[in-house]
């Protein structure tokens, strides 16, 4: 433990401030107090008998507050945070039931992939799983220089999605040739995949306008895939921060942020 000067953020926010790496094994915290004490606590990324989020609990061990009592938000004034939730949803393949929706006649394009392979003479090729569990051959063709050689089929995406649906897919992927150039066809199945009730809509020339739809279409599943993983995350930290002081002041919520993949 080391002690600082007393400070007041940059933000002009004083309280307590947190910075935090939540890992696959273990969630490392560092505390500044407001008086510039300096803390550092490590638990268990997952301890499902003890708690029920490790950064949260470790802030009430850092702040000397119960396992199960509200935390003091307006004591806060900042957590900044670095998680592999969406890293470790990826890699056990629990991210959400989703669904590939792409041009008609290109439904095994993004597992075919671009043939690339780690050991060119290997006789056993084995495939990573694909993150998206069921495809539908959306009827549209859009060409490279924007001409409509057919037309969306609005109806029959429609009922296909109501299937997919009904089937417990939660996320859709919208990936159309020439998407990234010429959106109008993927803005459209969007609209059709809300009206079906998709929580999560990842649209390819949104997610990574990329010309080779097989890179766009591989970010634009994954994104679809971790996305509502990520978002309840968020939320359920988020959630915990809020409230009105108990001195009757109007909520004083602190100052949240994610750190992105690319730092």
């Amino acid at each position: 433990m080391t002690r600082q000067n007393s400070q007041v953020g940059a933000d002009g926010r004083s309280g307590w401030r947190f910075a935090i790496d939540r890992g696959g094994t273990f969630t490392d915290i560092v505390a500044v107090s407001p008086d510039g004490t300096v803390l550092t606590r490590k638990v268990l990324s997952e301890n499902p008998g003890a708690y029920d989020d490790a950064a949260l609990h470790g802030i009430r061990q850092i702040l000397g507050v119960a396992p199960d009592a509200a935390l003091p938000a307006h004591q806060i004034a900042s957590i900044k945070m670095g998680t592999t939730v969406a890293t470790n949803a990826l890699l056990e393949r629990k991210g959400e039931p989703t669904v590939l929706v792409i041009t008609a006649g290109f439904e095994d394009q993004l597992e075919i992939g671009t043939q690339a392979r780690p050991d060119i003479f290997a006789l056993r090729i084995v495939k990573p799983d694909l993150v998206y569990s069921r495809v539908i051959g959306a009827r549209e063709r859009v060409m490279a220089d924007g001409r409509v050689l057919v037309p969306l089929d609005e109806p029959h995406l429609a009922a296909q999605l109501g299937e997919a649906r009904s089937a417990g897919c939660r996320a859709a992927a919208i990936v159309f040739m020439h998407g990234y150039a010429y959106p109008e066809h993927e803005m459209r199945a969007a609209d059709l995949a809300r009206a079906a009730g998709f929580e999560q809509v990842s649209v390819s020339h949104q997610v990574s306008p990329l010309v080779k739809i097989v890179g766009r279409g591989d970010t634009s599943v994954v994104d679809a895939y971790l996305s509502p993983i990520l978002r309840r995350y968020v939320d359920r930290v988020a959630g915990a921060l809020t409230g009105p002081a108990p001195d009757g002041r109007s909520d004083d919520t602190p100052l949240l942020q994610f750190m992105a993949s690319s730092g």
